[in-house]
């Protein structure tokens, strides 16, 4: 299952100090109040002077996804990244049992490892594929060359930093039907994991169709 954490966020008023430098005008602000967010949205969104929403940041953990998500997610470079790595962690899946023949039970532990999808073929296939890999660990290939054959519905997870602009780059793209549904899903869920007093700079880039 997909988790989103908030592990850490900029206050407003680091944004607004930052509007306000090109004015001078620090003796109107309230920290980080309404004041402040109206600023902002004025600025930054309507004014389109969003190199100013550079200055908030945030910090995600991020859970559940597949690689096939987390190669959608590095797309969008202006953001950092640290992902759990398959050369320390396949050990993992080399100490289970056969996740064959299909049985409610073995599709239960297989689920720890795959996202599934709402086709039944493709996530047999899935399957069969870390079967697959789970037998190139027993037989001792090393984790660098058997993770050539790791599916792509294959689970990790990470850290996820990125900046209030590219933020909503990130919503504009991804919560567009259009989108890859697991990384819209994954949107849908980082806004909502967001304050919801800094959910005003990301309202207009959300998708709702």
């Amino acid at each position: 299952m997909m988790k989103v954490e908030l592990l850490h966020y900029m206050d407003l008023k680091i944004c607004s100090h930052a509007i306000r430098t090109c004015w001078q005008s620090f003796e109107k602000g309230d920290e980080g109040g309404e004041k402040d967010r109206e600023l902002i949205l004025r600025v930054g969104n309507k004014l389109k002077h969003a190199s100013t929403l550079e200055h908030l940041h945030y910090s995600f953990y991020i859970q559940g996804i597949s690689r096939a998500c987390l190669q959608e997610l590095a797309r969008h470079r202006i953001a950092s990244l640290s992902v759990k790595s398959t050369r320390y962690t396949l050990k993992e899946l080399k100490e289970e049992e056969s996740f064959l023949p299909f049985s409610p039970d073995n599709l239960q532990r297989a689920e720890r490892f795959l996202v599934f999808t709402e086709n039944q073929a493709v996530n047999e296939a899935s399957i069969y594929a870390l079967e697959n890999l789970r037998k190139l660990l027993v037989t001792n290939i090393g984790n660098d060359l058997a993770k050539f054959a790791m599916p792509e519905s294959y689970k990790t997870e990470l850290t996820w930093s990125i900046n209030a602009r590219s933020l909503q780059n990130f919503f504009a793209l991804r919560t567009s039907s259009s989108a890859l549904w697991e990384i819209r899903n994954l949107a849908h869920s980082i806004f909502e994991s967001l304050p919801e007093d800094h959910q005003f700079i990301f309202n207009d880039f959300i998708a709702h169709e």
